[in-house]
């Protein structure tokens, strides 16, 4: 088992994450409160389709891909995600891109986000996405170098 993290956001708040080798779902953040769902609901696809804000998604329209459901506005959306997943779904499993390029695992908030070279990033909060998007390329190129280090099941405590 890897030893306890402790992550501090840019708010001075002590946010402790863990790291672990126990099993989930894979490598995908679903929060608690929705068990199993990837991105708290919303539709991937709504990211990079009309005006790009995204849309919460439905359980009606729901495709599963690498152990968690993801929900759609609507069936088209869904046929899109199930046609090509990696185009639509978030880097890092849909954790905190920030966090990522620090060597951590925290949850990512789907209205905090940024869509860059054609791949959505989450971040934790607004001031968190606030620092990583003075330096986007950086945390990328370093979040690309640490996303592979973590086992597919890794998974934060809490």
């Amino acid at each position: 088992m890897k030893k306890f993290l402790l992550l501090v956001l840019a708010t001075g708040i002590a946010a402790p994450l863990v790291l672990t080798d126990a099993a989930v779902a894979g490598p995908v953040y679903v929060a608690s409160q929705n068990e199993g769902v990837a991105v708290s609901g919303f539709d991937v696809v709504s990211y990079f389709r009309g005006d790009g804000a995204p849309v919460m998604g439905s359980a009606a329209f729901t495709v599963r891909h690498d152990g968690a459901d993801y929900h759609f506005a609507s069936a088209e959306n869904a046929a899109a995600f199930k046609a090509d997943p990696t185009a639509f779904a978030p880097q890092y499993g849909g954790h905190c891109s920030w966090a990522m390029a620090r060597g951590y695992l925290a949850p990512g908030d789907p209205t905090q986000y940024r869509v860059v070279d054609g791949k959505l990033y989450l971040n934790f909060d607004a001031e968190v996405r606030a620092t990583w998007l003075k330096d986007i390329a950086g945390y990328i190129k370093q979040g690309d170098v640490n996303w592979p280090t973590f086992p597919d099941d890794a998974k934060f405590g809490g």
